[in-house]
């Protein structure tokens, strides 16, 4: 049986797909659904890895800022101690060293998701000046 066509005329053509041409189009469908499932999921772990390497920044800026802050002159060691961000407790190192000019120390931080954990979230490095003494009339 043909296909009537607009012009009256009869098409001996055929008005379907084969099996065949519907497996390889499913075929296609399949591969394209799988690298566009794949992108995705790599999508969603560099949001997080990101989002952890910011945090991590934070906390280390925010410990070396609170050191100024509160002019503390810490001692030439490795400091460790941990900050809540964003619903969790992250570990700080901070190892303090001499500098070659006596009123000023550098100070490493590494942050980390376990305190002995091996994986470095982040380094960052402060200098910290010698607190002044206050000077008299001074708010």
């Amino acid at each position: 049986m043909g296909v009537r066509l607009a012009s009256g005329a009869v098409s001996a053509g055929s008005a379907g797909f084969t099996l065949l041409e519907v497996m390889v189009a499913l075929t296609v469908l399949a591969l394209a659904l799988a690298a566009v499932i794949e992108g995705a999921g790599r999508a969603a772990g560099n949001v997080r890895y990101l989002r952890d390497k910011t945090l991590a920044n934070w906390v280390a800026l925010n410990r070396i800022t609170e050191v100024q802050v509160l002019n503390q002159w810490p001692s030439v060691d490795v400091h460790r101690g941990t900050a809540p961000m964003a619903g969790r407790e992250w570990h700080w190192t901070m190892t303090v060293t001499a500098t070659p000019d006596k009123d000023v120390r550098r100070a490493e931080l590494e942050v980390r998701y376990e305190r002995d954990g091996p994986e470095v979230l982040i380094t960052r490095v402060g200098f910290l000046p010698r607190p002044r003494a206050p000077v008299a009339g001074e708010g």
